[in-house]
C-alpha cells in the first residue's frame, strides 16, 4: 500500500472511529427548580409557546377526539385560502341550500331567500358559530358542489398541514361518525391561521356581530376570554354532550405568544376557569432567555486533512428558548457532531447542534455552523495524515482493522 493509498483509507476508518457525538459539555450547574405540571380538568389538552416552538403541556394531546365547532377553524382555513387565491371575494354573495337552511344549533338563521356576503359569513361562523354559514361556504368550494365533497377536501388538505390525526365527516362539526381531530391538530391549525393570514385573524377578536339583526339571541362571540386584558385574541369555542365543551384559543403578552386547546369540560364556566388558568400559567411559569449568541463560538470540531486543525462551532443567529421562570441561570447542554469533519470546510456550512436539557421540558436541538472558512491542507499535512495512519495500523495490528 502506498501512501496515497493510505490516505484514501484513513478518513472512514477515522470517522467511524471517532463518531462518539459528544464534543463538549457546556454549563453543568443545574440549579433549576422541579417544574410543577399544570394539573388541567380537561380530557386533552395541548399548549404552545409559538415564538419558541416549545411544547407546555400535553395530555392525551395525538387522541382523535370529536372537536364539535373547533373543527370550524378547516372550513375557515380553506375560505382564506380561497380568498387568497381569488376563488372567493370577500363581497361576493353566496346562496344559501336547503340543506344549509336545515342544520340547528348555533347558526345565522338563513334561508334559502338569502344571498349573504362572504364576510358576512366568515363573521357568522367566527363569532356567531354558525353552522349553516359553514354549510354555505362549503358548498361554494367544494369539488362536486356538496358539503360531502367538501368535508372530503378538508380531509385531505388537513392531512397536507400535518394534522395527521385529522378526519372531517362535516364542514361544522355537527356530530357525525368518524369526525375527529386531536388537540394538536386543532393547535397546528391554530397556528397556521395566525402565520399564514394575519389580515384575517383579527377577526376572532371580535366580540360581537348582528349580522342582520334576525337573530337578537345569538350576537355574542362565545370565547370567554375575550375582553379579561390577558391578551387572548381568537380562536373559537366548541361544545357538543359528545365532546363536552372546548376552547382553542391563543394570546399574546409582551413578545410571547401563547396557544393553547382544551376539550372535555363539563361546562361552560368550568371551560372559563380552565382556560384563563392555563394563560396564567403559561405566561407566569416560563420565560424566554437567550442562551446562544450568532457568531460567538460555543464549541470547536476537529478538521481532517485540513490547513486548522479545528474550527470554531458558532450559532448562525441569537437563539432563544423558553424555560421555567424560577430555573436558574444554567441548563445542562452539549455539543455533538460526527466528526473529524473532512477539509475543505466552509464558512456558515453546518457542521453541529448544541442540544439543550432544560428540566421538565423536552431536549432542545439548535443548529451550529462554521466559524470561518478552513481549506484542504497542503502536502505536508497530507503526509502527516498518512503517518498517522500508519502508526496507529501498527500499533493495533491487523486486529485493529476489522
Amino acid at each position: 500500500m502506498d501512501g496515497s493509498d493510505v490516505t484514501r483509507f484513513l478518513p472512514s476508518l477515522t470517522r467511524s472511529a471517532l463518531t462518539s457525538g459528544l464534543v463538549a459539555c457546556l454549563g453543568l450547574g443545574l440549579s433549576a427548580l422541579p417544574l410543577a405540571a399544570f394539573e388541567t380538568a380537561a380530557r386533552a389538552a395541548y399548549v404552545l409557546d409559538q415564538g419558541t416552538d416549545t411544547v407546555l403541556l400535553s395530555k392525551n394531546a395525538d387522541q382523535p377526539l370529536p372537536p364539535a365547532s373547533m373543527s370550524k377553524l378547516m372550513t375557515l382555513y380553506i375560505a382564506f385560502e380561497a380568498l387568497q387565491d381569488g376563488r372567493l371575494t370577500l363581497n361576493e354573495r353566496l346562496p344559501v341550500s336547503a340543506h344549509a337552511m336545515s342544520y340547528g344549533g348555533s347558526t345565522m338563521f338563513l334561508d334559502t331567500t338569502d344571498r349573504v356576503r362572504v364576510e358576512d359569513l366568515l363573521r357568522g361562523i367566527i363569532v356567531l358559530s354558525g353552522n349553516d354559514a359553514c354549510a354555505v361556504i362549503a358548498e361554494a368550494l367544494s369539488p362536486d358542489g356538496t358539503e360531502a365533497g367538501f368535508a372530503r377536501y378538508m380531509t385531505k388538505r388537513a392531512q397536507e398541514l400535518g394534522m395527521v390525526n385529522a378526519s372531517f365527516a362535516n364542514s361544522n362539526g355537527w356530530p357525525a361518525a368518524g369526525h375527529r381531530m386531536s388537540m394538536r391538530d386543532l393547535g397546528i391549525l391554530a397556528e397556521r391561521l395566525i402565520e399564514d393570514f394575519p389580515q384575517y385573524y383579527p377577526l376572532f377578536a371580535e366580540k360581537e356581530f348582528a349580522f342582520d339583526g334576525r337573530a337578537p339571541s345569538n350576537t355574542r362571540n362565545r370565547n370567554p376570554l375575550l375582553g379579561l386584558g390577558i391578551g387572548a385574541d381568537g380562536l373559537k369555542t366548541g361544545h357538543t354532550s359528545e365532546a363536552g365543551y372546548g376552547l382553542v384559543g391563543s394570546a399574546v403578552q409582551g413578545d410571547r405568544r401563547v396557544i393553547f386547546v382544551i376539550t372535555g369540560l363539563a361546562s361552560t364556566k368550568a371551560r372559563a376557569e380552565e382556560a384563563e388558568a392555563l394563560v396564567n400559567w403559561s405566561f407566569r411559569q416560563f420565560a424566554k432567555k437567550t442562551v446562544a449568541k450568532a457568531g460567538v463560538p460555543v464549541a470547536k470540531a476537529e478538521i481532517w486533512r485540513g490547513a486548522q486543525q479545528s474550527v470554531g462551532l458558532v450559532p448562525a443567529q441569537d437563539h432563544e428558548i423558553l424555560l421555567p421562570a424560577l430555573s436558574g441561570k444554567q441548563i445542562a447542554a452539549e455539543v455533538v457532531y460526527n466528526g473529524p469533519v473532512n477539509a475543505p470546510v466552509t464558512q456558515g456550512q453546518k457542521l453541529a447542534e448544541l442540544v439543550l436539557k432544560p428540566e421538565d421540558l423536552p431536549e432542545i436541538r439548535l443548529p451550529l455552523v462554521a466559524e470561518k472558512d478552513v481549506p484542504e491542507g497542503g502536502f505536508l499535512v497530507r503526509i502527516q495524515t498518512a503517518a498517522q495512519v500508519l502508526s496507529k495500523q501498527l500499533i493495533d495490528g491487523p486486529e485493529g482493522d476489522q
